[in-house]
């Protein structure tokens, strides 16, 4: 079954906006085994809505539209949807009261323009919207389902669980779709690619793989589509089995998981600690790390230490190295990354020094360069890097990188990233 999403708002196209609904929306059809062809953003202008509706239907069987359902007057989707299903707007009295009671529970003095949130077409089915004011809306026209939610995303979230998706299953018969993703780090995706040639050409004809790279990793998706869903799981299964076999250094974790938390879960089964100190990434090692619920069975501190003051006082790095070698340096990293295991009395610590930018490199140290250290009791081990230019993506990697690196040293492993 093929779907197509919709979003209409002025707000998304000037950048206002990140259009986060058509990632939820096709994360939630994709679940329940439906394809989303295509999403498109448009205008808060009539006919260039009624055009792009003529077009999805044309080519979907499910369309779903986000936003313009507002009570002000730049809220134009319901009146433009009545007159594409050639319905009059009328009012729905179970949404009229459920709007004043809302408003009365929030203290709020509900004007007019409120109430004729209530006024929807007649051609409609009502998706009741227990999150807020603008129901949901299910229409049907040419054997294409047209379903308009409100832009507003927790409300969205809300009709889609409650109301879409039940309705959904409760109208196709649909076909299941399995997906397994696995995560890799220390291979480029050309690299990654390359090693997987033969692999690939063996795989299983009815499995799409896809590569999807970030900063942070590669994600090998496996994606399977058929009617019996513990068939399509075994086949998708037994390739990544072989997939392990070939990569096993190189796999991390699988689907929704973080680096972060496989790197909590080996400390919690190890009874390990870890702690952090950091230079240019300003904290954001020990911020992935405290993301994961219940990090305090094994993270204990960090210190920032963006200053030399700080990393000679706090740390005890050396004053001789500092001045030979510099804060971008592996002798200064390295003992960033004693000076706090010592410090905070941690089995485990990740230190970072480097030039995060858009300023401060030069001809030796560019921006981008980065030194890495990870530590235990018995041993430290550090890494050069040269990144981009771009600070923000500079200190994603280097976290990342920095995480790794402590992942494969708790494995006591040998310490190969990208």
């Amino acid at each position: 079954m093929i779907a197509q999403i919709i979003t209409i708002g002025d707000e998304i196209l000037i950048g206002q906006i990140v259009d986060t609904n058509s990632a939820y929306i096709s994360s939630e059809l994709n679940k329940i085994g439906i394809k989303v062809l295509q999403i498109t953003s448009i205008s808060d202008d009539k006919n260039h809505i009624i055009n792009t509706l003529n077009i999805a239907k044309q080519n979907a069987q499910i369309v779903i539209i986000t936003g313009g359902l507002g009570p002000t007057s730049d809220d134009i989707t319901k009146p433009t949807l009545a007159e594409y299903f050639e319905s009059e707007l009328v009012r729905n009295k179970e949404v009229e009261n459920h709007i004043i009671n809302m408003m009365k529970k929030r203290g709020i003095q509900y004007l007019d323009r409120n109430i004729r949130q209530a006024d929807v077409p007649a051609k409609c089915q009502i998706i009741f919207n227990s999150s807020g004011t603008a129901p949901g809306m299910w229409f049907e026209k040419d054997d294409t389902v047209f379903v308009s939610l409100p832009g507003v995303p927790f409300e969205m979230k809300t009709l889609m669980q409650e109301g879409v998706i039940p309705k959904i299953r409760e109208n196709f018969n649909l076909e299941s779709i399995y997906h397994k993703t696995i995560l890799t780090k220390g291979l480029a995706e050309s690299v990654l690619s390359e090693k997987l040639i033969d692999f690939e050409n063996q795989l299983n004809t009815r499995i799409k793989l896809a590569y999807l790279p970030s900063p942070e990793t590669v994600k090998l998706r496996f994606s399977i589509y058929g009617n019996n869903f513990e068939e399509n799981k075994q086949i998708v299964d037994f390739e990544v089995k072989k997939l392990k076999l070939m990569i096993p250094d190189n796999i991390f974790g699988e689907d929704e998981q973080t680096l972060q938390e496989v790197i909590g879960n080996i400390l919690k089964d190890k009874g390990k600690t870890v702690s952090t100190a950091e230079s240019c990434t300003g904290g954001n090692v020990a911020k992935l790390i405290t993301e994961i619920s219940g990090c305090s069975e094994y993270f204990k501190g960090s210190v920032v230490a963006y200053s030399n003051e700080v990393k000679e006082n706090i740390l005890k790095v050396s004053t001789e190295n500092l001045i030979n070698y510099g804060a971008v340096s592996k002798q200064v990293v390295e003992e960033m990354a004693t000076g706090v295991l010592k410090l905070i009395n941690t089995d485990y610590s990740v230190a970072t020094s480097g030039i995060a930018g858009p300023d401060g490199g030069t001809d030796e140290k560019p921006v981008g360069t980065i030194w890495i250290a990870v530590a235990s009791k018995d041993r430290v081990v550090s890494k050069k890097f040269v990144f981009t230019k771009l600070r923000d993506i500079n200190i994603r990697r280097a976290s990342n990188n920095a995480l790794e690196m402590l992942r494969l040293m708790i494995l006591d492993k040998e310490v190969v990233t990208f």
